[in-house]
């Protein structure tokens, strides 16, 4: 008799559509990404069922990864309109937008980049980044359309 199956581990990404929130890792603006990670049994390759699901949060603009409480993981599940707040979460991870640890203050931001930094953010995923001579017309990030701040 063969028996063709297995304990696995799965993850999905779960859509939440909600607004623009401000990071607690690296106080910028994002969107939050949920995640699903969870362990499965298959036979013959079929996933059967899941257990030990667990949900993590990782924000847009730092890459920050939270643990998300289970009760607010199942409803943002089932596709309910739920409202995570900072006490549903809880910091694994802390963020970096792939440059080493964000500058902290203006003074930094003049050390690292000169007197003639630019800051941008993106308005359609809240990613924030120096764009010196203006050479960015497309999110680093997201590739979105950059709009032009109207200079008076």
């Amino acid at each position: 008799m063969i028996f063709i199956g297995g304990i696995s581990q799965g993850q999905k990404v779960i859509p939440y559509g909600g607004p623009a929130v401000a990071c607690m890792a690296c106080h910028g603006h994002g969107r939050y990404e949920i995640i699903m990670v969870y362990t499965y049994f298959s036979f013959f390759f079929i996933p059967l069922f899941r257990w030990n699901r667990r949900y993590y949060v990782r924000m847009s603009c730092c890459d920050a990864l939270y643990e998300l409480s289970p009760q607010v993981g199942r409803a943002v599940e089932k596709g309910q309109q739920t409202e995570i707040r900072s006490e549903d979460l809880t910091l694994v991870r802390q963020g970096n937008n792939g440059e080493g640890e964000p500058p902290s203050s203006a003074r930094e931001l003049k050390e690292r980049y000169g007197d003639e930094f630019r800051m941008r953010s993106c308005s359609n995923c809240g990613y924030q980044f120096i764009d010196q001579e203006k050479e960015f017309l497309y999110c680093p990030r997201c590739g979105a359309a950059l709009e032009e701040k109207k200079e008076e």
